[in-house]
This record gives C-alpha cells, structure tokens and sequence, in this order.
C-alpha cells in the first residue's frame, strides 16, 4: 500500500545520488577508475539499505504473529555490513604496477560515499551534505596545494640491451616536463641499468613514466 512516508525514503535515496554525483564528478575529471556512474551507484545504494534498515522490519512487529512478543531490533546490523561491504569494492579499485600503489584514494572515496548514503539514509541530511562538502574541497584544495610543487623521484631500469635507450628515455621524460636532475649508469656483461634522479609534477602520474619502458623498471620516492 502506498503511504506518502515512501516519498521522503525516495528522497532521501536521491538526494544521496546527487551527493555521489558530485564527487564523482571531481574523481572523473582527474581521470580516476570510479567516476560519476560508481558514486552515484554507492550512494543510492547506501541510503537505500539504510533506509531499509531503519524502516523495513516495523510492521513485523506491529502485527502478526510478533505482535505481542518483545522482539528487539538493532538498525545498526545493516549499517555495519555496508561500511565492511563496500571494502570489496574498493579493493577492486587498487592496482599495483612495477612497485606503485595506485588508486587509494578512489577507494577511500568510494568507502566515504558510502557512508555520506548512509548518513542521509537515516534522515541526517545536513551531515550527509556537509561531508559531501568536505570531501570535495579536500580534494580540490589539496591537489591545489601540490600542485604547485614538485616530487623527487628516483626512477630505476635494470637490464636494457639496446643502444640509444638512455638518449631515448631522457628525451621522453623531458617531453613530459620531468626534470632530470642526475642519471647514473651501470655496465655488467654488455648489460645496462640506469637510475634517474627526477623532480616529477604532482599532476603526473607515476605509472606514465613506467610505461615509457619496457624493460624492468621501479619508482619510488627520494627522501
């Protein structure tokens, strides 16, 4: 039967739609694995097991065969199996290449949106909003903050055989507005290994410099 209750409960799992979209936004402009679609998802997702758990199991109580019995119910069980859930897909967020952790964030933020969904899931909607808030100006500020500097970076590539590789491989970083601020080469058996020492943009992405080569290669910051 349908009661007008139901529509602040779509409300509610709506507005947590708008809140994901908004984050998603940030993550997709800076070319991140989860986008708009992903938060979107999680966040209606969110809000609607949460509406659920809130709401869903009243009227077993108030009638039928529970209603004289003292039957207890803990919203907090549906809650906690989002906030543990929503880890696998976080996971599915996190890649590991040739030594370097990617996606963190997107997972911590797919992790955060869901828990902005659950906030306005249970009717708090000024927390819900206001964290949505939060998470996006840390992530613009904070990119803006480093942005303006530089990482050093030190850039190793084991057992190269061709010739011309180190001509090729400063010229690439260059192109990409890496300074090179040391290269050191070492020779065993006609065997090449060379280990750049690079100040890298905070706007650049570690697994484009890896991709220059194809050789074995690692990155890994120089403190």
């Amino acid at each position: 039967m349908f009661e007008w209750v139901y529509l602040e409960y779509i409300f509610r799992v709506l507005l947590a739609g708008l809140c994901g979209i908004a984050v998603g936004l940030e993550r997709r402009n800076r070319s991140k694995e989860a986008g708009i679609r992903t938060h979107f998802v999680v966040a209606c997702g969110a809000a609607l097991m949460m509406v659920i758990s809130k709401y869903a199991f009243f009227d077993i109580i108030e009638s039928g065969t529970y209603a004289n019995m003292d039957v207890r119910l803990d919203p907090s069980r549906i809650a906690s199996t989002i906030a543990s859930g929503i880890g696998f897909l976080g996971a599915g967020m996190i890649f590991v290449h040739k030594n370097t952790i990617s996606g963190l964030t997107t997972a911590a933020g797919i992790w955060a949106t869901s828990g902005v969904g659950m906030a306005i899931g249970a009717g708090l909607y000024l927390l819900g909003i206001s964290a949505t808030v939060i998470l996006l100006l840390a992530q613009i500020l904070l990119h803006l903050r480093v942005d303006k500097k530089k990482r050093v970076k030190r850039f190793t590539v084991k057992d190269v055989t061709e010739d011309g590789f180190q001509e090729y491989l400063t010229d690439a970083l260059t192109k990409m507005h890496i300074r090179i601020q040391d290269i050191s080469v070492e020779r065993v058996d006609g065997v090449k290994s060379f280990t750049y020492l690079l100040e890298v943009p905070y706007n650049l992405q570690e697994e484009d410099i890896l991709a220059l080569t194809k050789y074995s290669s690692s990155i890994r910051s120089s403190l």
